[in-house]
């Protein structure tokens, strides 16, 4: 058996009244694309934010490769290996795509990751501007990359913050909602290019409503309800829990 790279165990987090999180615990494998589904207030980002290191819980812990992450500052959670998209990009508007994918390798490279690289402008053969090619070219992002961050339109702009999140070499990445807005042919290429994430060995764990992209892509996933994991197993047996078919009985996205 392999060692599970995340551990979550009992995470439980409010928000005054409201209990978001309510003793989640799951693992995580090396290499494993994980889905975490359920409805519109079940704690799915809290739980990323949580693991991000965004939100403290109030009870329960996180461990990665066998530390414990709680009190750890995301900068530092980057710098271990863990890094994240959001729902709702936010670039350097300012910056050109390459900038904004350099800003992160330098500064969000993880200890013993990629080569710190000097300067701007990828002169040279430096492996951290090899490193930033190669996501350039994977995410359909190097005709744009003298283009700022600003002019992109979303899905480009998706694309971008996967790049950035890329750029410091994580061994877990964590998505959060990359699917939503996109086109059936724009979701059969992302969900390749997760797919070929996980097979090259990174963890990914993927929040998602799109239940025929989460098919497509996850070798497992967490159903969530009411900040409780009711579900742990292939969504196609997810299809079949009677507890999980009430959750999402009456759905557009039922299962």
């Amino acid at each position: 058996m392999a060692v599970p790279l995340l551990r979550v165990d009992k995470l439980s987090k409010r928000f005054g009244g409201f209990s978001a999180l309510n003793g989640v615990s799951f693992h995580l494998l090396p290499g494993e694309v994980l889905g975490l589904v359920g409805p519109n207030g079940s704690g799915k980002t809290t739980c990323i934010n949580i693991i991000s290191g965004l939100l403290h819980p109030d009870a329960g812990q996180v461990m990665f490769d066998g530390e414990l992450l709680n009190g750890l500052a995301p900068h530092k959670r980057v710098h271990r290996g863990i890094n994240r998209t959001f729902q709702v990009p936010k670039p350097f508007p300012t910056l050109t795509v390459r900038e904004n994918v350099e800003l992160a390798a330098i500064y969000g490279g993880r200890k013993n990751g990629i080569p710190a690289a000097h300067g701007f402008g990828g002169e040279g053969r430096n492996p951290t501007f090899i490193h930033i090619e190669a996501i350039l070219a994977t995410l359909d992002l190097a005709a744009h990359q003298r283009r700022t961050a600003a002019s992109l339109n979303s899905v480009q702009q998706k694309m971008l913050d996967l790049a950035r999140a890329l750029a410091t070499s994580p061994r877990l990445l964590l998505i959060d909602e990359l699917a939503a807005g996109l086109n059936p042919g724009e979701l059969e290429r992302v969900g390749q290019k997760l797919r070929d994430l996980g097979q090259s060995g990174i963890s990914l764990l993927l929040v998602e409503h799109l239940m025929d992209f989460i098919g497509e892509v996850t070798d497992r996933v967490i159903v969530l309800d009411a900040g409780r994991e009711i579900f742990d197993g292939p969504l196609d047996q997810a299809a079949h829990d009677r507890q999980v078919v009430e959750v999402f009985l009456g759905a557009d996205n039922g299962l």
